[in-house]
């Protein structure tokens, strides 16, 4: 039962649109999630992409683990630091923006221990 773990952090997009990408992919096959973010036409969809050949990555150099086995077996997405910033409003006013920003984890185990 060999894990094997990889995080993105600090990622610039809102948890809320991560999340909705990231309920699509847990539980799956590496080899399934990955031909379903290659077409997305989301912006979270290429970073999790990268996420995906990093931890895929881990599993072949740390645990020595073949990758067509792997599935995703967690997936957690957490909000980051929120950048506050200011946009200017009629009357000398300002309008607060905040620019959210996420943390991903992702752990794939094989599929024997699922």
């Amino acid at each position: 039962m060999a894990e094997v773990k990889a995080q993105l952090k600090y990622f610039r997009a809102s948890p809320q649109k991560v999340r909705a990408l990231a309920h699509l992919l847990r539980g799956k096959s590496v080899k399934s999630a990955e031909e379903n973010l290659k077409f997305l036409a989301r912006r979270p969809a290429e970073a999790m992409r990268k996420l995906l050949n990093s931890a895929r990555a881990n599993a072949r150099g740390k645990v020595q683990l073949d990758s067509d086995e792997l599935v995703i077996k967690e997936l957690r997405v957490d909000q980051g630091p929120t950048l506050k910033r200011f946009m200017p409003r009629a009357f000398g006013r300002s309008y607060p923006i905040r620019k959210r920003t996420s943390h991903i984890t992702l752990v794939l185990s094989d599929k024997k221990s699922k």
